[in-house]
């Protein structure tokens, strides 16, 4: 049995078609409405009302006879299905649900698309015009096409449109193809949909009724948070459309699912999305954001706002997702966790590896990951030097104690901000690498160069994306040459330091509110501008080694492995005072002499490699520093070596 909705649409149809055939006497033809006949003219001219056409008398007689179909149609337009449910969550009237169940019945029956080209005598037209609507609803002045007015309901929920480019009174009403899908039980999401968009249910044993028709602005916290603090049972999430066929989408999806529409704004709610929410009163819409959405950008509707204060996951997040109470080790808030908890599931389980990945992809371009190999036995600094060091892994492993179980006051924020400060190659880059190995945490080296740009609020972007990234993901920020970024403030006497400037008072608002770790490198610490110094946690002082650190620099320089012999360590760290990453290179430089004369590594090879690395540093050669060797290292270079 066909459903009421269905019977309805058909004997309107019927209806309309006896009074074409027996009151107009128009036969079907053919070629309708390619070509005026002359024979026609006469009955055109004969319809139409201002011309005292045929009298309404033959057209109220068969409309009369076709009366109790129609009315046993509409006595029985109602019940349960799809259908019904639509026109529930759409808000539409009773004369809107008859329209949009005509318009239905047509666009999914090719013999009713052959009866209705009859109706308007042309083959082109097998969908209904605005004037054929008009005529079939008669007995209900302008109820055919006022649902499909502008602010009609099925213009407004998005179920149907009016398309054509002729005459108003050819204008064709379409029944968007969704809700045929939906109708015929397939919901697969509308491809009109703004990139990005999902669909969420609550979740089993939650609450969630839903927001009804109302307007939320939420903001504070992140994205997830957000969306917890809402409690709404169905969601449509999506980013605000950049078109006017994606609006209709979500208006269109929202009303077909029973979801509410979540927009997440990344800036104020533009006067086109405050328009649509203006109309579309029928559907619930969430304003989400992580500030506050100014007043202006509001719609004039009545509205509700929640903040979110904090966004840390907690025990009930951390079982839902991943069955587990929370690892004291990683601070995250649900929104990292959702995709900790993704990622972990496709690694088996591993939380760290997932939280490690959280900031992949985000820092490429901009820094470069370094994953920590070396250990502190790698790591040759004086005593004090090197308590600093620990003293500054534990006082990020254990902030949470401090400030989450003592509740000391976080100024301004949890993180812990350390600034290297030495001369190049005395370890500052080692030294953070071995924190990082430490803590377990990734070491993202910034590429100063890729940051700072000549526009205008690049250099903001860039810094933003950094520190927005690293926030996803429990790491390590390395800035190298930090006073390039951390430097003094200059007087302002023209635009550019005007911004350059801006650029350093941004900077250091981000750095405030940051809550990782960030070492800060320099070579020289007076660089630094003042502002930053009060925000830093630890301050070491990295200095040129003395001889002991040199001597076991230089033994641990040379692998275990490596064909060594004759090699004088007690003179290389007694005459050549040179730093840790120099003598580094230095050994290295040697290695390669050797592996060339396919020998064994010598004094010869060492001595003749610092004089490589003095010549890059620019330094002179004296006597006194290669003693017995400074004949060897001023030999011309084409002379044979010393057997």
């Amino acid at each position: 049995m066909a459903d009421q909705w269905i019977v309805l649409a058909d004997a309107l149809l019927q209806r309309e078609a006896l009074i074409c055939r027996l009151a107009e006497g128009r036969p079907p033809r053919d070629f309708a409405g390619l070509y005026v006949a002359d024979e026609e003219v006469e009955r055109l001219l004969a319809t139409l009302p201002g011309l005292d056409g045929p009298g309404p008398e033959r057209v109220t007689a068969v409309r009369a006879g076709a009366a109790a179909p129609v009315a046993a149609a509409r006595a029985g337009f109602a019940g349960e299905g799809r259908f019904y449910d639509v026109v529930a969550a759409a808000g539409l009237d009773r004369d809107e649900a008859e329209v949009l169940a005509l318009l239905l019945a047509v666009e999914m029956s090719p013999a009713r698309q052959r009866l209705v080209a009859y109706i308007q005598d042309s083959v082109q037209l097998p969908r209904l015009t605005l004037a054929t609507l008009g005529r079939i609803f008669t007995e209900k002045e302008h109820v055919g096409v006022r649902a499909l007015a502008p602010g009609g309901g099925l213009i407004r929920a998005a179920l149907a449109r009016v398309t054509g480019d002729g005459p108003w009174a050819t204008l064709v009403a379409e029944p968007a193809a969704r809700l045929i899908w939906h109708l015929a039980g397939d919901d697969s999401p509308d491809p009109a949909l703004p990139p990005g968009t999902a669909r969420r249910d609550a979740k089993k044993g939650a609450a969630g009724g839903g927001l009804g028709g109302r307007v939320t602005l939420v903001h504070g916290g992140d994205r997830e948070s957000r969306l917890h603090a809402l409690a709404a049972g169905r969601m449509l999430i999506a980013p605000p459309p950049e078109s006017d066929a994606g609006w209709q989408a979500l208006i269109r999806e929202a009303t077909l699912t029973g979801r509410t529409i979540v927009l997440e704004l990344e800036s104020a709610l533009t006067a086109t999305g405050r328009d649509v929410i203006e109309r579309a009163t029928h559907v619930g819409w969430v304003l989400s954001s992580a500030g506050e959405q100014p007043l202006e950008s509001v719609p004039d509707r009545p509205w509700r706002e929640i903040a979110v204060h904090d966004g840390a996951a907690g025990p009930d997040d951390w079982h839902a997702l991943l069955g587990r109470a929370p690892d004291p080790a990683y601070r995250l808030s649900r929104e990292q966790l959702r995709l900790v908890a993704a990622a972990a599931g496709a690694d088996g389980g591993m939380i760290s590896p997932a939280v490690r990945r959280l900031a992949g992809g985000h820092l490429d371009g901009v820094a470069v990951r370094i994953r920590p190999r070396r250990t502190w036995e790698d790591l040759i600094l004086p005593p004090e030097e090197a308590v600093q060091l620990r003293e500054l892994s534990e006082r990020h492993r254990w902030r949470d104690t401090v400030y989450g179980q003592w509740h000391f006051r976080a100024a301004p924020s949890t993180g812990v901000v350390a600034l290297f400060a030495g001369p190049s190659g005395t370890g500052k880059t080692l030294a953070a690498e071995v924190v990082a190995g430490e803590l377990g945490l990734d070491l993202y080296k910034v590429d100063l160069s890729a940051v700072v740009s000549k526009y205008i609020g690049e250099t903001e972007k860039n810094l933003e994306r950094i520190f927005g990234a690293a926030a996803a993901g429990d790491l390590v920020l390395f800035f190298d040459e930090a006073d390039a970024l951390f430097g003094k403030r200059s007087e302002v006497s023209d635009a550019h330091d005007r911004y350059a400037n801006i650029e350093v008072a941004y900077l250091l608002q981000r750095l405030e509110t940051y809550d990782g770790l960030v070492v800060l490198a320099t070579n020289l610490q007076r660089n630094i501008d003042p502002a930053f110094l009060r925000r830093i946690s630890v301050a070491i002082d990295f200095v040129p080694p003395e001889e002991p650190e040199r001597r076991q620099i230089w033994a641990r320089a040379f692998p275990p492995t490596a064909p060594v012999a004759d090699l004088d360590v007690e003179f290389l760290a007694r005459q050549f005072k040179i730093t840790g990453g120099v003598i580094s290179n230095a050994a290295l430089g040697a290695a390669f002499l050797a592996a060339a004369e396919d020998s064994p590594i010598t004094m010869r090879h060492a001595v003749l490699s610092v004089k490589r690395e003095f010549q890059k540093l620019g330094r002179l050669r004296t006597e006194t520093e290669f003693d017995r060797y400074f004949d060897l290292v001023n030999r011309d270079p084409d002379a044979a070596p010393a057997g």
